[in-house]
């Protein structure tokens, strides 16, 4: 904890903040402190006590997912507030976890929209690596539903969620682009040089194209 107050940066917090994350340790700084602990079990479950953001970010990296019980990760998630804790949580942790489609099916419809946007996440993940058994007309449905009026954080993995079965599906590419096209979801999302919107006409157009030249190259 010493450690990680000392690379406390007034510049950070203020940049993270307005991302409502409530640390000002550089994430780098926070993986190189997390590469040298190693994993250490019993020292995840005493950072995660101390309740902040700094410690809990290192504390996911030092894990052992497999050691979690499904209750544990449950009430992980539903602390896990700051956007960078729950995506590391759900993204090192949940998805390593041998009984992660529970928990995604648990959390898919939690009226928590927080908790609901975890399961939306694993849900992708299926889309992109495990498909089978899941109804992608079935999700765009509730997509085209409820996206455009969703909270943030929903929205973007619905959002995200959509891209990928355009993606994937070619046979919902249509419908999928349709769908992102009327309300316009994250149209107008700063995008840096060089990386692809999150607008999902967009990224499902990009995508696909990208895949298409490297099947001719």
């Amino acid at each position: 904890m010493a450690k990680l107050a000392a690379l406390e940066d007034p510049k950070t917090r203020a940049v993270n903040e307005k991302h409502g994350d409530d640390h000002g340790v550089n994430l780098g700084k926070l993986r190189a402190v997390a590469k040298r602990l190693k994993t250490q079990q019993e020292l995840t479950c005493r950072l995660r006590e101390t309740d902040g953001t700094a410690a809990r970010l290192p504390a996911i990296l030092i894990c052992r997912p497999k050691a979690f019980e499904r209750h544990r990760l449950d009430v992980m998630l539903r602390e896990a507030r700051t956007p960078k804790v729950h995506g590391r949580l759900v993204n090192y942790v949940v998805k390593e976890y041998p009984h992660a489609d529970e928990l995604r099916s648990a959390w898919f419809a939690d009226p928590d929209p927080v908790v609901a946007s975890a399961g939306w996440a694993l849900t992708t993940e299926r889309v992109a690596k495990k498909p089978e058994g899941l109804d992608p007309a079935g999700l765009l449905d509730v997509i085209e539903t409820r996206m455009k009026h969703a909270p943030d954080r929903l929205q973007w993995a619905m959002n995200h969620c959509l891209a990928r079965i355009g993606i994937e599906h070619a046979e919902y590419r249509a419908r999928a682009v349709a769908i992102g096209e009327r309300p316009e979801v994250l149209k107008d999302y700063p995008t840096p040089p060089g990386c692809t919107s999150p607008f999902a006409p967009v990224r499902i157009s990009e995508m696909v194209r990208r895949r298409q030249d490297e099947t001719v190259a």
